[in-house]
C-alpha cells in the first residue's frame, strides 16, 4: 500500500489497534496520517499505534502522530503509543513528544487505560 511502511489494524475491545512496520519517512505521511484520521472518525476516537516493528522514522513523520492526536481530541479522545523500538522512542524524545502522549509497553494496560477513558465519556 504505501512505499515504505506498512499498516495494519486489528480493533480489539472497540479500540483499533494499528501495528506500523518497516520505515515511515516523508513519502508515507499522507496516506498513513489519512488512515489514522479515518480510523478515528469512524470506528473510535481512542487509537493505540503499535511501534513494535517501526524500525525508522523521520522527524516529519512524527507529525501523523500529532495529526492523528489533534483528531482524536476534536472527538473527546486519545492516541497512545505502544512499545516503540529504540530509534524511535529515541526521535520522540528529541522532539520532547513524550510530553504530549501516552507511551506504552504493555498492550493491556494501553487498552485499560482507552476503555477505562471511554466508560467515563
Amino acid at each position: 500500500m504505501f512505499q515504505h511502511t506498512t499498516l495494519t489494524y486489528q480493533t480489539k475491545q472497540g479500540i483499533p489497534i494499528v501495528t506500523l512496520s518497516g520505515s515511515l519517512i516523508n513519502i508515507d505521511t499522507a496516506p498513513v496520517r489519512r488512515q489514522l484520521i479515518d480510523l478515528i472518525e469512524k470506528i473510535s476516537p481512542y487509537l493505540i499505534i503499535d511501534l513494535t516493528q517501526l524500525n525508522v522514522i523521520d522527524a516529519r513523520a512524527l507529525s501523523v502522530f500529532v495529526s492523528a492526536l489533534k483528531t482524536a481530541q476534536q472527538h473527546q479522545g486519545d492516541v497512545l503509543l505502544l512499545n516503540p523500538t529504540q530509534p524511535v522512542r529515541t526521535l520522540i524524545e528529541l522532539i520532547h513528544l513524550q510530553n504530549i502522549f501516552s507511551i506504552y509497553i504493555d498492550e493491556a494496560a494501553a487498552l485499560a487505560h482507552c476503555t477505562q477513558s471511554l466508560c467515563q465519556t
